[in-house]
């Protein structure tokens, strides 16, 4: 199964539930996911993710996220450019899942 272009956070919870596996990247900046943090993620910052590309398995299901939603996207798009199989967009980032699926989260 490829994931869609994008999952809103009640479908990537599912996901999770279900142990479906995947990777959940995040492209914060290292202050962001010092604040906040969707536990397992892999940290690639998105201004690093061309030099560390490699760290990354092109075959793999791969869910990206951010603050909001907008560098995710970017950082999805250049994945899928250089042919990994499966990429996602996380709708919203992590504030979209800190309000629907885990209110415990800070927001910032």
């Amino acid at each position: 199964m490829a994931l869609p272009n994008e999952l809103s956070p009640n479908e990537l919870k599912g996901l999770m539930d279900s142990r479906y596996p995947l990777v959940l990247l995040d492209v914060r900046e290292p202050e962001e996911v010092a604040l906040v943090a969707i536990a397992g993620a892999v940290h690639i910052p998105m201004g690093e993710i061309s030099g560390r590309v490699h760290e990354l398995d092109p075959q793999a299901e791969i869910v990206v996220y951010c603050h909001h939603g907008i560098r995710s996207a970017h950082v999805a798009a250049f994945l899928q450019q250089r042919e990994f199989r499966s990429v996602a967009n996380l709708r919203g980032g992590i504030d979209a899942w800190s309000l629907a699926v885990d209110r415990t989260l800070p927001r910032y």
